[in-house]
Formats: C-alpha cells, structure tokens, sequence
C-alpha cells in the first residue's frame, strides 16, 4: 500500500517527469507527496585557487550560480504545488541546506513507501563525492527503496521487462514489484541470462507462474549472454515502459552494494527503472 511519496525537486530535466509520475501515483493510491530540495549554498559559492586577475570573474561566477540554482529550485517547487494543489492532494515541501544530502534522503526514506527521483542526478548540481551520476546507486547501496527512477520523459507504464537471475535480491525486487501493484494492467516480460537453457527454463517457469498468480499477464525471455550487454537492448527491441532490476554481481565499492550490472543500467539506460536491491 503506497501512502508516502517522496519525490526529488532538484530542477533538473527530469524532475517534471518526476512530479508528473509522483502526483499520478498519489492520485491512484490517496497518498500523499513530500518534495524535497537540497542545496549547498556554501558550496556554490565557493571560489577555488585562481590567478588574481580572474577572482573577481571567478566570484561573479559563483554568484551567477547560486542565482540560477535559486530560480532553479524555486520553479521546481512551483511546478510541484501546482500539479498537487490541481489534482487535490495532500503535499509538503522540505527545503534543507545541508552538506549530506545523503544523510536526508536515508532518513526521509525510512518514512514514505516509495522515492522517485531522476534516472541521472537527483539535483541541479553535483551532491555526489564522486561521479554525479552514481548518487543514485550510492542511495540504493545505502537502502534507500523502491525507487522509480525516472527518465526525462514521461511514458505511460503499459509493459515492464523484469531481469531476474534467480538471486534471493533479484527476487526481492521482482516480487515488490508485483506485490506494489503499481500499474496492474501492465504486461510484463521476465528475462533471464543464465548459460544454462535448463536453469534458465526452471527460473522462467517459476517467476512468471509467481506472477501470474497476481494477475499479470505474463510472458518470459532467455539470453544466454551477458546482462549488462543485453538488458538494455532487450528492453529496447520489446518497448519495455519500465526495467525492474534487482542485483548481482559482487564487486567493489558501488559494485559491492548494488551489482555490476546494476550500476551500469542505471548509467545508460534510456526509460525508467524500478530499483529495490
């Protein structure tokens, strides 16, 4: 049962995707939206070590930065009351200035059902300690979910390929997925990409019977090559709305909290995603 939302504002090309699937969802279900912003101020305004000729330059830039980012956030909060206050439902709006804005999405997620943010970065500038476009596995790794991220348009939910290796995680996500009833209409199409045409058969057989069992139409794929090679154009060739994707591999850092193969469809991919590793 969805009755929390929390939805970023970060006023990037994704956050009216954001809103948009947002308010849908809490029309669907009466939930309720919280929107959040988070902006380091502080850190806009920083000027690093630059020749005296161009501080002055170089501190009329950091304004220009914070002034935009400012009318950024600004006009991403319009939009989100907007689309709240037409569609009659209950909203808040928690605008935080902080350092960790890690820290505030962990502790804002351990009281909504759902977090939908953008599929690349969740704000305006980049929170992330490393690549920007890793902030949303780094907050998957942390237990941050389900998370919808979104993509930079927004597309009706009518089939949803699930890549599922038979993995306790991977089954996790699978049957969150079905038992959410986000969009029960949907189709959905189970892949898999084990060696093996027996395993993969056996796998195939026992989550699309799963399924079925919630009242999904339900067919299923196998590819014996690699995932990280194929989820995507799998997706693409059936014109999947939505990837559910769960984890893997093992590796190291990200890797180690959210799979190989994760990390790499949430850097490429092209349509939304439904993440709860």
């Amino acid at each position: 049962m969805i009755k929390r939302i929390l939805v970023g504002l970060g006023g990037t090309p994704y956050t009216s995707v954001a809103i948009e699937r947002a308010v849908q969802l809490a029309k669907q279900y009466d939930a309720e939206i919280t929107g959040v912003t988070v902006v380091n101020f502080e850190r806009l305004r920083k000027v690093g070590l630059v020749p005296q000729g161009i501080l002055h330059a170089a501190r009329e830039a950091a304004r220009e930065r914070v002034r935009v980012t400012r009318e950024s956030i600004e006009e991403a909060i319009s939009k989100f009351e907007s689309a709240c206050a037409a569609e009659g439902i209950k909203y808040r709006v928690n605008r935080e200035e902080r350092e960790d804005p890690f820290g505030l999405m962990i502790s804002l997620a351990r009281y909504h059902d759902l977090m939908i943010f953008g599929l690349r970065s969740i704000f305006e500038y980049d929170i992330a300690f490393e690549d920007p476009q890793d902030t949303l596995a780094r907050l998957i790794g942390a237990g941050v979910r389900p998370i919808i991220a979104v993509s930079d348009k927004f597309r009706p939910i009518q089939k949803v390929m699930i890549a599922y290796n038979g993995s306790m995680e991977s089954a996790k996500t699978m049957k969150r997925f079905v038992q959410l009833r986000l969009w029960p209409d949907a189709a959905l199409k189970i892949v898999t990409f084990h060696s093996n045409e027996e395993k993969s058969r056996q796998l195939l057989s026992d989550a699309a019977e799963y399924c079925r069992a919630h009242g999904y139409h339900t067919e299923h794929g196998s590819n014996p090559g690699s995932p990280k090679d194929f989820i995507l154009p799998m997706a693409t060739q059936w014109q999947a709305d939505m990837i559910v994707l769960g984890n893997s591999a093992v590796s190291l850092m990200l890797k180690r909290l959210i799979g190989e193969t994760s990390l790499h469809i949430i850097r490429n991919a092209d349509r939304p995603l439904f993440l709860s590793q």
